[in-house]
């Protein structure tokens, strides 16, 4: 039962038909083998690319889809109905682009973004290290400014697409001078140096590598640093905030995906004479994943709406990743019991979608540093702001922030 969808423009409908179409012919066959093996999809993503499927949130002159997030995060749901560990890939492809396109100088955009943007490319996202995964300002990974290169040391953890992406995004230590400490990088995948360990034995997302890169001495030209000297930490938050929206797309894919097949099985097993999704107790368990799912799904939405009309989305998105990997975990878990002894087996793909969906709560900031940004949102905001969108409305077009009725002392 595909997602029902309000899209903005008819090019988004033709969009998600062409998405949808890929994830049936492409990503299906394939994705039972290609997890159960943990072989990592690389012709996949190809695919996908030469569909223009992986650069659709940046900007069409420099190869881009030039697509809203608000499409773009229902391209990735759908794919990550069908199979998560691609629908993780194309986030942290998007995420490791974020730099460049963000905060590259014109120069640099151009000369880089549109192999980057190509479809024949996968980038990786170098933030967290073994010791540094929530709070990145104590990494140790640095970079030491040598004449017109910088010479990069240390290791990076938990990196998705490790040893086989094309270019890495790396965050380093370039000073030790606090907030200001840190700076970014981009480094093409055969820099001399740069070594990704065997990947990681993980729980779910086995189709999806995820390795520690080593860095030794790896020198970078300092024309390949991303910004100023210092702003790396910057640069890093605000791709987070991104590719939290990502996470949560897919998360509510996933539990789009565990949705679908519960239903399908409810629909055909039969208990005392009649299909099971008769029994009230069972209706019950999956009218509560249908609304997680769309709660999820309207939570997304809210905050890329946000996002593609230039208003402030950190807690917002926040709030998403949040809630959709709290409610992807509940509905794969109940998908699983939907199914009794068979969905504990892996005869049926709901088991895995119960595996996946739990890194969903960890990765791209974990769901109690979630709770914590929300929280210090809070604590910060005194007034409320109501972000009023008058396109249409007598008085002209536009955007216009109004403040919020003053709140009880």
């Amino acid at each position: 039962m595909p997602a029902t969808r309000t899209l903005p423009a008819p090019e988004a409908v033709d969009l998600i038909g062409l998405t949808r179409e890929l994830a049936e012919k492409e990503l299906a066959p394939r994705v039972a083998e290609a997890e159960a093996e943990e072989k990592f999809p690389r012709e996949v993503f190809r695919t996908l690319g030469r569909a223009g499927l992986l650069s659709l949130p940046y900007a069409e002159e420099y190869g881009g889809g030039d697509q809203p997030y608000e499409v773009y995060l229902q391209v990735l749901e759908e794919i990550a109905a069908v199979w998560a560990s691609v629908g993780v890939g194309v986030s942290v492809h998007a995420l490791s682009c974020f730099a460049l396109a963000s905060f590259g100088t014109e120069e640099q955009r151009k000369e880089w973004l549109p192999d980057m943007l190509s479809g024949e490319l996968l980038g990786a996202y170098c933030l967290s290290e073994a010791h540094a995964g929530s709070d990145p300002a104590a990494m140790r990974t640095r970079a030491v400014r040598d004449g017109d290169h910088y010479v990069l040391n240390g290791a990076k953890a938990w990196t998705t697409h490790g040893g086989h992406a094309d270019f890495y995004t790396i965050m380093a230590r370039t000073s030790d001078a606090g907030s200001g400490a840190i700076s970014c990088f981009l480094v093409p995948a055969d820099t001399p140096g740069l070594i990704a360990d065997p990947p990681e034995h993980k729980m779910g997302l086995t189709g999806s590598a995820t390795a520690t890169i080593r860095l030794e001495d790896v020198r970078v030209p300092a024309d390949r640093r991303i910004g100023e000297e210092g702003q790396g930490l910057k640069i890093a938050f605000a791709g987070l905030d991104c590719g939290r929206l990502g996470i949560a797309a897919v998360a509510t894919g996933l539990a789009q995906g565990a949705l679908d097949h519960a239903l399908r099985y409810s629909r055909e097993r039969e208990t005392f004479g009649r299909p099971i999704i008769e029994h009230q107790g069972l209706a019950f368990v999956l009218a509560d994943m249908a609304a997680a799912v769309q709660a999820s799904r309207a939570t997304t939405l809210a905050a890329a709406r946000l996002k593609d009309q230039g208003l402030p989305f950190a807690c917002e998105a926040s709030i998403a990743k949040l809630i959709a990997t709290d409610n992807a975990m509940k509905v794969t878990t109940d998908a699983v019991q939907v199914l009794g002894g068979a969905g504990y087996t892996r005869d049926f793909p709901v088991e895995r979608y119960m595996r996946e969906a739990k890194v969903m709560q960890i990765f791209e900031g974990t769901n109690q540093i979630q709770r914590l940004i929300i929280g210090r949102a809070l604590r910060e905001s005194d007034r409320g702001t109501l972000r009023v969108q008058n396109q249409g409305l007598s008085g002209g077009s536009g955007r216009r922030e109004v403040a919020a009725p003053h709140k009880r002392r």
